[in-house]
């Protein structure tokens, strides 16, 4: 049986504003103190090929630095299905947008072991999440 790549589940994208510094928003997302602030205790450094640990609700969930061009994008695996979140930091003068990516999606009716939910299931209701997350969380903690 063919894989029809086509049929994978779209990233969850969300773009906000912040009145903030590109760096006071930087340092938020990318350290450990500044990520459970607004989103998981975890173990996390700034170090590419570094693995650490978020934990959710689901137990910790095992994650590795794969990308870091700081202060404009981070990005690490998440979890062992796939997934791949990115931050992406553009300065506007005083402003910064943020935008953060969760990919690495699989087709709509896999399902996934630890929530033991079908990918579009627990895609729809992250997604959900993240707009709560950086639109109320993360704006909360950089624009103090």
């Amino acid at each position: 049986m063919e894989t029809n790549h086509q049929n994978k589940l779209e990233d969850v994208i969300q773009t906000v504003i912040f009145e903030a510094s590109i760096q006071n928003v930087w340092d938020t997302v990318s350290t450990a103190d500044g990520i459970a602030s607004w989103f998981m205790p975890n173990d996390f450094q700034l170090k590419e090929g570094h693995e650490f640990h978020l934990q959710s609700p689901f137990g910790p969930s095992p994650c590795k630095v794969i990308e870091i061009d700081a202060p404009n994008r981070l990005s690490f695996t998440w979890d062992t299905d796939g997934w791949v979140v990115t931050f992406m930091l553009k300065e506007l003068g005083d402003k910064t947008e943020f935008t953060l990516i969760h990919s690495g999606w699989k087709q709509p009716d896999t399902i996934l072991p630890k929530a033991n939910e079908k990918s579009s299931v627990i895609r729809d209701r992250m997604g959900h999440g993240w707009v709560q997350i950086v639109n109320e969380r993360l704006k909360k903690v950089v624009e103090g």
